[in-house]
Order: structure tokens, then sequence, then C-alpha cells
């Protein structure tokens, strides 16, 4: 059983930064792609950040050039770097990582709000 775990999130003023990490359980390369979504009150979960093949990435237009993703094989460790964050970048952020069977798994997710 894979087991994912965030850490990281809590409350930034507006135009601040946060790095979340998600620890697995696994070793990464055992996973097809990983990648990060975000769900706010009301709203259905969405994509914020993915590796979706090797080393290419994909991230939501509402992010892009604020946040980064990245990982470290060594570690067993996916990151988000948010920055410049926005009251509407608040969310619970997870971690979902799919094996090569197409099994999906989610980390418990990690509350970020953004206010002043």
């Amino acid at each position: 059983q894979v087991q994912l775990v965030e850490s990281g999130g809590g409350l930034v003023q507006p135009g601040g930064s946060l790095r979340l990490s998600c620890e697995s359980s696994k070793d990464l390369y055992l996973f097809k792609s990983m990648g990060w979504y975000r769900q706010a009150p009301g709203q259905e979960r969405e994509l914020v950040a993915g590796f979706v093949s090797g080393d290419n990435t994909e991230y939501a237009d509402s992010v892009k050039g604020r946040f980064t993703i990245s990982r470290s094989e060594a570690k067993n460790m996916l990151y988000l770097q948010m920055s410049s964050l926005k009251p509407g970048d608040s969310a619970v952020y997870y971690c979902r990582a799919v094996g090569f069977l197409k099994d999906v798994y989610w980390g418990q997710g990690t509350q970020v709000t953004v206010s002043s």
C-alpha cells in the first residue's frame, strides 16, 4: 500500500510564499505520474501542477509563473513551491500518484490559507 503524506501548508499573507512537500512510502520511479491538486470549499478538485511523463510538467493556467513542481527521487519527495500567493489559492492541497497499472493514490491533504 502506498502512503503519501503532505506537509508545509499554513496561513500566509497575499504575495507570500510556501513550499509544500509530499513524502511517498514508495520509490518515485514506481509511479507513472505524480502531481498536486487542490480543492476549495464548494469547488471541484483541480490539477495544480504535475509530472505527466518523465520530466515533462504541466500547470494550471492560474498558477503558471508562480508555482513550481519538483521532486527528489533520492528522498522520495514531491514538492510544490508556491510564490506570489493570492487569496484565490486558498484550498486544501493534495498529493496524487498514479501507478503503471492506473492505480491512484492520494495524500490526506494540507490546508493553505492566503489571507491578510
